[in-house]
């Protein structure tokens, strides 16, 4: 019978750091939706106020339900320590107590992502619609493709790496211009802060158009 391995010490250290990133609360789903719908205990406003009463999102804000409870917690915290920059995210991430945010993030991951898991076809060739950035990258530019990281379809893969394939152009042109303020932090590896300075606003616009292709009325068109 073989035994397994012992996982290298460098992964080791990362499992522990990623179990010590926030303390272990034990998330409440119902207490979530109750933050979601009507605020925190410490003022913090309703969450579908501004993206949605099923956390569908909003012409201005992004759709929250189904991404992944440790990807939204870790960016409430990011929000309340003031690692994120968001004028109206930040004074209500620092209004939610450690257990409210996790709570919160349990309740808009058990909701259903709007999205599903799509593959390509792979583009034979560049086109104009973000079909090869989001499938193939363009790795002469040192720009992987988006599904390689976030997922076939957009669909997310992780804490790490949210579902992206419903966000608007607009949502995602903010986001791409934060990391390159360094406004937002630059993510796991600083992937994102490195991508981010080499896509243009004409990127995001195709990228956005090609998951829109994907996904139809399941994606953002604002």
């Amino acid at each position: 019978m073989s035994v397994p391995k012992a996982p290298p010490h460098g992964l080791a250290c990362l499992a522990l750091l990623a179990a010590c990133h926030f303390p272990a609360w034990a998330a409440d789903v119902n207490a979530g939706a109750k933050i979601a719908a009507n605020g925190g205990s410490q003022g913090a406003a309703a969450c579908a106020s501004c993206h949605g009463s099923n956390g569908e999102g909003t012409a201005s804000f992004p759709p929250l339900a189904g991404q992944s409870a440790g990807y939204l917690e870790r960016q409430l915290h990011d929000f309340a320590a003031g690692r994120r920059k968001a004028p109206t995210m930040e004074p209500n991430a620092r209004a939610l107590t450690d257990a409210e945010k996790a709570d919160v993030a349990a309740y808009y991951a058990s909701l259903k992502l709007p999205i599903q898991s799509k593959v390509g076809p792979l583009p034979k060739a560049k086109d104009g619609n973000g079909a090869w950035l989001v499938e193939r990258g363009r790795w002469e530019d040192g720009i992987p493709a988006c599904a390689k990281c976030h997922g076939p379809g957009g669909t997310g893969v992780g804490v790490d790496f949210p579902a992206i394939g419903h966000l608007s152009a607009a949502y995602m042109q903010t986001q791409v211009d934060a990391w390159k303020n360094k406004s937002r932090q630059a993510g796991p590896l600083g992937l994102m802060g490195s991508i981010a300075q080499k896509l243009s606003p004409q990127d995001i616009q195709d990228v956005a158009a090609y998951y829109q292709q994907q996904h139809g009325s399941a994606a953002a068109s604002h």
